[in-house]
């Protein structure tokens, strides 16, 4: 787990540490860069090390291998002794214990196909000399960063964006990208802040060449959203099955030569992760959880009932107030762009702790969306059968709920206006409300759509593969990442490995929601190890208290950060609504946390980095 960068661009050695420092937490063990020159072409790879394999300084990067292969690496390939073992066959030799090596090697082998090869989390670039290019490629689910600037004849990278900002003086800020934020709470891929930088779509390849300047993508993989290889066998065959691969990937994801605990909320999906991981790990397995001293917040003890069943070394990490406030002031530097999940807070106070007693984390992410997990998704099913009536009774009935005064009620109001299922899901994610976004862009237009909006499905499975490609990447993904490696932390998810996304994208709906219960074949699972009764609760969320806060305790920061001349600063907005908005809340008639969170990031970002930037 690292940062990677490099460019064809033409910095100076002070320049590149600088591009570098600016991302180090990301990987503080060893800050290497490299300069080549061929022909006309002058080439910097750098790298930020987190070292977690091979610590051996022999695997450091930049590498080199076989003298013409220059690759920097971010992420882990788990399945790279296997991989080796079938080179070795074929005659390569290898100098080091790591899987960088291997990756190269494996380059070496299969051409650009080697990405198919591997089954891990990744960001990275190869330099080939001999044929004068860049290869790189994104893991399948985003679980790693990459982003890249390319003017037609150079080209630039990195695993964060401020690396590839910092002495880059043509970049002006993006007015799409900020309607979009207002949105979607995030950029949706393949977008960033700025007009000139993109993001590599997950699971995609790329090269570039040196030569021409030309820069191709291709999909190496992608979800089988049209249903064409759909599960054959029994609900039990099936629960066998997954308990298999489960094993597996969480195994594969413990190994590391450094220490390895896991995050422990106490819901479905960490439990289970924690479960498989003490039962295939030969030493006692380290947890962690937040405790919050809110009420309605704490679920603290419910991770402690797992751990005391499952005999772990659990460690709980109290939420403290003050040290939520700091990292709300720092949120930018860590998270580049404007981001606005509310949960990436509680998630950094989780990491930095943790990151006291281990180096790699492993987390229950991916469970919900490829397993119908979330509330929405029955909410979406059960609303689904207003939509049979006529649009203009579902008006009537709109205009009714309008009068009422209860915010809930405007809301579903609104929901009854939309065209189908579909585009009340889509509304959904990117905000019911969004008349105070003042812009000429369609903040629903993303190339995504294609995920939800077909007949190859039921609703259910449309909505779970539309937020494998869109909530999990764009939100989720990011999140983790930059809150595990704001503190050098390593977060390893088995319920992404690909083998999971695809096994589960394969079976019947009724495997994974079944009279009611969500994520059934899943929680079979983990009752064969962890009793059913501790789960017998209502599913909770991973955020913090910012309703109340915002009414109360940072009621005069949001009111000073956000009065009338901050609003008029920040584009994209009807200032009379927002204010409106903010209003609201306070004044305890709607809450609006969710809005008010958006707006104070995006003004931190905006005071950050703003300055000497046009807005196009």
């Amino acid at each position: 787990m690292c940062g990677i960068y490099g460019t064809t661009l033409n910095y100076n050695e002070q320049q590149v540490k600088d591009k570098l420092k600016r991302t180090a937490f990301r990987g503080p063990d060893k800050m290497g860069w490299q300069f080549y020159k061929h022909e006309n072409h002058n080439i910097t790879f750098g790298h930020n090390r987190l070292s977690i394999i091979d610590l051996d300084p022999r695997s450091d990067q930049p590498f080199t291998y076989y003298d013409h292969i220059h690759i920097v690496f971010n992420g882990e390939v788990y399945n790279f002794k296997a991989i080796k073992e079938t080179l070795v066959k074929k005659g390569y030799k290898f100098t080091t214990t790591s899987d960088t090596e291997v990756l190269c090697a494996a380059y070496l082998e299969y051409g650009q196909d080697c990405v198919d090869h591997f089954d891990g989390m990744f960001a990275f670039v190869i330099y080939d000399e001999k044929k004068q290019l860049f290869f790189g490629a994104r893991d399948r689910l985003g679980k790693k960063p990459f982003y890249y600037y390319h003017n037609g004849k150079n080209f630039e990278f990195a695993s964060q964006i401020s690396s590839i900002q910092m002495h880059m003086d043509d970049l002006t800020i993006s007015e799409k990208a900020i309607a979009y934020y207002l949105a979607w709470g995030n950029i949706p891929d393949p977008q960033s802040i700025f007009n000139e930088i993109k993001k590599l779509k997950a699971g995609h390849k790329f090269t570039f060449d040196l030569n021409t300047g030309k820069f191709e993508t291709e999909a190496y993989w992608d979800i089988d959203y049209k249903n064409e290889r759909p599960y054959q066998g029994s609900y039990e065959d099936a629960k066998k099955e997954l308990d298999g691969i489960l094993r597996e990937t969480v195994s594969a994801r413990l190994f590391a030569d450094v220490p390895v605990g896991v995050f422990l909320s106490g819901g479905v999906d960490s439990s289970l992760v924690a479960s498989m991981a003490t039962q295939t790990s030969s030493t006692k397995i380290k947890t962690f959880s937040v405790k919050f001293n809110e009420k309605g917040f704490d679920e603290s003890k419910y991770a402690q009932q797992v751990a005391d069943h499952l005999q772990t070394d659990h460690n709980v990490i109290e939420c403290n107030y003050d040290e939520g406030i700091d990292l709300i002031q720092d949120f930018c530097h860590y998270y580049d762009e404007p981001f606005s999940d509310s949960s990436a807070i509680p998630s950094m106070l989780l990491a930095k702790h943790t990151k006291k007693q281990v180096t790699v984390a492993l987390s229950g992410d991916g469970g919900d969306e490829s397993f119908i997990g979330y509330h929405r998704y029955n909410w979406a099913k059960k609303g689904s059968i207003f939509y049979k009536l006529p649009l203009s009774v579902r008006k009537v009935g709109a205009s009714i709920l309008e009068l009422a005064p209860h915010y809930k009620l405007k809301v579903i109001s609104k929901a009854l206006r939309y065209k189908d299922e579909n585009e009340v899901y889509l509304s959904a994610m990117t905000g019911v409300d969004k008349s105070y976004i003042n812009t000429p862009y369609d903040t629903n237009d993303i190339d995504e759509l294609k995920y939800l909006v077909h007949e190859n499905k039921n609703l259910y499975e449309r909505i779970s593969d539309f937020d494998t490609k869109t909530y999990l990447n764009f939100d989720i993904n990011t999140k983790v990442d930059r809150a595990t490696m704001a503190f050098s932390l390593e977060a390893r998810a088995p319920l992404l490995d690909h083998r999971v996304v695809d096994f589960a994208n394969s079976l019947p709906t009724e495997f994974k929601f079944h009279n009611g219960v969500m994520k059934r074949i899943l929680k079979d699972v983990l009752y064969e190890s962890v009793p059913k009764h501790i789960f017998d609760r209502p599913k909770a969320g991973f955020t913090m208290p910012f309703s109340r806060w915002f009414k109360e305790d940072l009621k005069d920061y949001v009111l000073s950060e956000l009065d009338d001349k901050s609003l008029k600063d920040i584009p994209c907005i009807d200032v009379e609504k927002v204010q409106f908005r903010i209003k609201q809340h306070m004044d305890g008639t709607w809450d609006r946390y969710p809005l008010i969170w958006n707006l104070l990031v995006l003004k931190q970002w905006l005071n950050n980095n703003g300055k000497g930037y046009s807005i196009k």
